[in-house]
């Protein structure tokens, strides 16, 4: 059965996270979905932009993270990363940082070494996920992903495909360990190509059109920038490109706890929360230079 669509949004208007990222929010402060979009807690869309060359690195300096995952996606230019637990890495166009916050880390993302000195165009997404609250105090841990490790599906003839970065799909995985089961896809999809996917009713699932325009379950006109929210009524999501495009599957088992939000910090009440800015005060995150 076609899932319906609960609605489409074009996100919050863009504003700048330090110096190095020009994001539109879709949620919670564009749309708060609540429950309805659990696991994930937040999506940040960096819209292409150009950035002139420099010799200070752009981006956002050291700052606390505790309770769930970011998960990075650059689709053109690269970031770079550096926290107090794992250490460092550099994601270029087409690969992912997954970082899992846990039990506490310090950390810093920028513009990378030679995309700052060169300047170019930077696009990239953020997606936070939650963490049950068993795994709230798991070690910290960073997970690289680079385009070799991506499992991959070709549609057609023409070059479209589904580039799994979580999840699996006929058979094929995405290599990121999740801790609940979690859906994450990259679609590029040629004009006149369809993609088509079942995914578990009761998963709620979204997805983010980042170029081009497409129809939606045969019926609703959708393009760059678009956040599709659709209903757990039904398995089956059919996208059927108008012109080349690209867009992000989100889809995962909901997390059904409380949550308490505060900045950086995601638990499951505001004790918690309240521990958390003790232990970040008293320095159990670790130690990262400015």
């Amino acid at each position: 059965m076609k899932r319906g669509i609960n609605s489409i949004h074009s996100g919050a208007p863009v504003h700048w996270v330090g110096d190095g990222f020009r994001v539109k929010n879709y949620f919670p402060g564009g749309m708060n979905f609540g429950k309805r979009i659990s696991p994930f807690l937040l999506l940040d869309y960096h819209p292409p932009h150009e950035y002139t060359p420099t010799d200070s690195p752009r981006g956002v300096g050291v700052h606390p993270h505790k309770g769930f995952e970011t998960v990075t996606l650059a689709f053109q230019g690269a970031i770079a990363h550096h926290d107090s637990h794992v250490g460092s890495g550099v994601i270029g166009p087409g690969e992912v940082q997954w970082m899992t916050a846990g039990s506490g880390v310090l950390h810093k993302e920028y513009h990378e070494e030679q995309f700052t000195k060169n300047g170019g165009t930077m696009q990239m997404f953020q997606l936070w996920v939650n963490l049950p609250a068993k795994y709230k105090s798991h070690a910290p841990r960073y997970q690289a992903i680079t385009n070799e490790d991506m499992g991959r599906i070709p549609i057609g003839e023409k070059g479209s495909e589904i580039i799994l970065i979580a999840g699996e799909k006929d058979g094929v995985k995405g290599p990121a360990e999740t801790f609940t089961p979690i859906h994450l896809w990259r679609v590029i999809l040629k004009a006149g190509d369809t993609f088509e996917a079942s995914l578990p009713e009761d998963f709620n699932t979204a997805i983010l059109v980042t170029e081009g325009s497409a129809t939606a379950q045969d019926e609703r006109a959708v393009s760059g920038n678009d956040f599709i929210m659709f209903n757990n009524d039904g398995t089956e999501i059919r996208i059927e490109a108008k012109e080349d495009s690209q867009f992000v599957v989100m889809s995962g088992e909901p997390i059904d706890e409380p949550v308490a939000h505060y900045g950086p910090f995601v638990m499951n009440t505001m004790n918690e929360i309240q521990e958390a800015i003790r232990d970040f005060q008293a320095g159990k995150f670790g130690v990262l230079a400015d």
